[in-house]
Protein backbone atom coordinates (compact mmCIF):
# COMPACT_ATOMS: atom_id res chain seq x y z
CA UNK A 1 0.00 0.00 0.00
CA UNK A 2 1.48 3.36 -1.02
CA UNK A 3 0.03 5.45 1.79
CA UNK A 4 -2.25 5.02 4.76
CA UNK A 5 -5.66 6.22 3.63
CA UNK A 6 -8.34 6.91 6.22
CA UNK A 7 -11.82 7.00 4.65
CA UNK A 8 -14.75 8.53 6.54
CA UNK A 9 -18.16 7.97 4.95
CA UNK A 10 -20.83 10.53 5.84
CA UNK A 11 -23.29 9.68 3.04
CA UNK A 12 -24.61 6.12 2.85
CA UNK A 13 -24.61 6.11 -0.96
CA UNK A 14 -20.82 5.78 -0.78
CA UNK A 15 -21.28 2.36 0.84
CA UNK A 16 -22.09 0.96 -2.62
CA UNK A 17 -18.81 2.29 -4.05
CA UNK A 18 -15.46 0.50 -3.54
CA UNK A 19 -14.07 3.80 -2.26
CA UNK A 20 -11.10 2.48 -0.29
CA UNK A 21 -9.93 0.42 -3.28
CA UNK A 22 -10.32 3.40 -5.62
CA UNK A 23 -8.45 5.68 -3.19
CA UNK A 24 -5.59 3.19 -2.95
CA UNK A 25 -5.52 2.81 -6.74
CA UNK A 26 -5.61 6.54 -7.55
CA UNK A 27 -3.27 7.71 -4.80
CA UNK A 28 -0.87 4.83 -5.46
CA UNK A 29 -0.72 5.78 -9.14
CA UNK A 30 0.02 9.40 -8.23
CA UNK A 31 2.90 8.39 -5.97
CA UNK A 32 4.25 6.04 -8.63
CA UNK A 33 4.07 8.76 -11.30
CA UNK A 34 5.99 11.10 -8.99
CA UNK A 35 8.63 8.44 -8.29
CA UNK A 36 7.63 8.24 -4.61
CA UNK A 37 6.84 5.11 -2.65
CA UNK A 38 4.22 6.86 -0.56
CA UNK A 39 4.94 4.43 2.26
CA UNK A 40 4.33 6.02 5.63
CA UNK A 41 2.34 9.00 4.36
CA UNK A 42 -1.25 9.54 5.48
CA UNK A 43 -4.23 10.90 3.56
CA UNK A 44 -7.74 11.38 4.93
CA UNK A 45 -10.76 11.19 2.61
CA UNK A 46 -14.22 12.42 3.56
CA UNK A 47 -17.00 10.92 1.42
CA UNK A 48 -19.93 13.28 1.70
CA UNK A 49 -22.84 14.86 -0.16
CA UNK A 50 -23.37 18.22 -1.85
CA UNK A 51 -24.74 19.89 1.29
CA UNK A 52 -21.62 19.03 3.31
CA UNK A 53 -19.14 19.91 0.58
CA UNK A 54 -20.95 23.23 0.02
CA UNK A 55 -20.43 24.02 3.73
CA UNK A 56 -16.74 23.18 3.44
CA UNK A 57 -16.39 25.14 0.21
CA UNK A 58 -18.02 28.18 1.87
CA UNK A 59 -15.91 27.90 5.00
CA UNK A 60 -12.52 27.37 3.37
CA UNK A 61 -12.84 28.98 -0.06
CA UNK A 62 -15.62 31.53 0.42
CA UNK A 63 -17.69 29.78 -2.27
CA UNK A 64 -21.05 28.66 -0.83
CA UNK A 65 -21.77 26.10 -3.53
CA UNK A 66 -21.19 22.39 -3.99
CA UNK A 67 -18.17 21.16 -5.88
CA UNK A 68 -16.89 17.72 -6.81
CA UNK A 69 -13.81 17.57 -4.61
CA UNK A 70 -11.78 19.70 -2.21
CA UNK A 71 -8.30 19.17 -0.84
CA UNK A 72 -6.32 20.60 2.04
CA UNK A 73 -2.56 20.03 1.71
CA UNK A 74 -0.63 19.77 4.96
CA UNK A 75 2.44 21.36 3.35
CA UNK A 76 3.07 24.25 1.00
CA UNK A 77 4.88 22.46 -1.83
CA UNK A 78 3.81 24.67 -4.75
CA UNK A 79 6.65 25.87 -6.98
CA UNK A 80 7.79 29.49 -6.83
CA UNK A 81 7.80 29.74 -10.63
CA UNK A 82 4.71 28.98 -12.73
CA UNK A 83 4.90 25.60 -14.44
CA UNK A 84 7.85 24.36 -12.36
CA UNK A 85 7.90 21.16 -10.35
CA UNK A 86 6.52 21.32 -6.81
CA UNK A 87 8.88 20.58 -3.94
CA UNK A 88 8.88 16.96 -2.78
CA UNK A 89 6.95 16.14 0.39
CA UNK A 90 8.92 16.08 3.64
CA UNK A 91 11.09 13.05 4.23
CA UNK A 92 9.20 11.12 6.88
CA UNK A 93 12.22 8.97 7.63
CA UNK A 94 13.93 11.99 9.15
CA UNK A 95 10.76 13.49 10.63
CA UNK A 96 7.93 10.99 11.17
CA UNK A 97 5.70 13.82 12.45
CA UNK A 98 5.40 15.02 8.83
CA UNK A 99 3.58 11.90 7.64
CA UNK A 100 0.18 13.51 7.08
CA UNK A 101 -0.09 14.86 3.51
CA UNK A 102 -3.54 16.32 3.90
CA UNK A 103 -7.26 15.85 3.55
CA UNK A 104 -9.66 15.31 0.65
CA UNK A 105 -13.45 15.70 0.59
CA UNK A 106 -15.50 14.31 -2.28
CA UNK A 107 -19.21 14.77 -2.95
CA UNK A 108 -21.27 11.87 -4.22
CA UNK A 109 -23.92 14.13 -5.78
CA UNK A 110 -21.62 16.26 -7.90
CA UNK A 111 -19.37 13.36 -8.90
CA UNK A 112 -22.38 11.33 -9.99
CA UNK A 113 -23.92 14.22 -11.96
CA UNK A 114 -20.60 14.97 -13.70
CA UNK A 115 -20.05 11.33 -14.63
CA UNK A 116 -23.57 11.04 -15.97
CA UNK A 117 -23.34 14.33 -17.93
CA UNK A 118 -19.97 13.34 -19.40
CA UNK A 119 -21.09 9.77 -20.14
CA UNK A 120 -18.21 8.54 -17.96
CA UNK A 121 -18.01 5.47 -15.79
CA UNK A 122 -18.58 6.71 -12.23
CA UNK A 123 -15.57 4.82 -10.84
CA UNK A 124 -13.29 6.20 -13.59
CA UNK A 125 -14.44 9.76 -12.93
CA UNK A 126 -14.01 9.29 -9.19
CA UNK A 127 -10.53 7.84 -9.71
CA UNK A 128 -9.64 10.93 -11.76
CA UNK A 129 -10.90 13.26 -9.03
CA UNK A 130 -9.01 11.36 -6.33
CA UNK A 131 -5.78 11.51 -8.36
CA UNK A 132 -6.40 15.21 -9.05
CA UNK A 133 -6.84 15.87 -5.32
CA UNK A 134 -3.75 13.89 -4.39
CA UNK A 135 -1.75 15.98 -6.85
CA UNK A 136 -3.01 19.06 -5.00
CA UNK A 137 -1.71 17.53 -1.77
CA UNK A 138 1.67 17.18 -3.50
CA UNK A 139 1.85 20.85 -4.50
CA UNK A 140 0.24 20.89 -7.95
CA UNK A 141 -2.44 23.38 -8.92
CA UNK A 142 -4.16 24.80 -11.97
CA UNK A 143 -4.31 28.50 -11.18
CA UNK A 144 -2.17 29.51 -14.15
CA UNK A 145 -2.04 28.13 -17.69
CA UNK A 146 1.47 26.76 -17.16
CA UNK A 147 0.55 25.05 -13.90
CA UNK A 148 -2.70 23.70 -15.38
CA UNK A 149 -0.85 22.27 -18.38
CA UNK A 150 1.66 20.52 -16.10
CA UNK A 151 -1.04 19.13 -13.80
CA UNK A 152 -3.41 18.03 -16.56
CA UNK A 153 -0.59 16.33 -18.45
CA UNK A 154 0.37 14.41 -15.34
CA UNK A 155 -3.26 13.47 -14.67
CA UNK A 156 -3.60 12.15 -18.21
CA UNK A 157 -0.43 10.05 -17.75
CA UNK A 158 -1.60 8.72 -14.38
CA UNK A 159 -5.05 7.81 -15.68
CA UNK A 160 -3.56 6.12 -18.76
CA UNK A 161 -1.45 3.97 -16.43
CA UNK A 162 -4.74 2.83 -14.89
CA UNK A 163 -6.46 2.21 -18.24
CA UNK A 164 -8.66 5.30 -17.97
CA UNK A 165 -9.15 7.55 -21.00
CA UNK A 166 -7.86 11.12 -21.14
CA UNK A 167 -10.46 13.29 -19.37
CA UNK A 168 -9.32 16.40 -21.20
Amino acid sequence: MPASIDVLIEDDRWNDVPLTRLCNRAIGAVFAARGLSGKGYEVSVLACDDARIAELNAEFRGKPAPTNVLSWPAFELAPLVEGDEPAPPPDILTNPMDSELGDIAVSFDTCFKEAEAGKLEFEDHLTHLLAHSCLHLLGFDHETDADAARMEGLETKILASLGIADPY
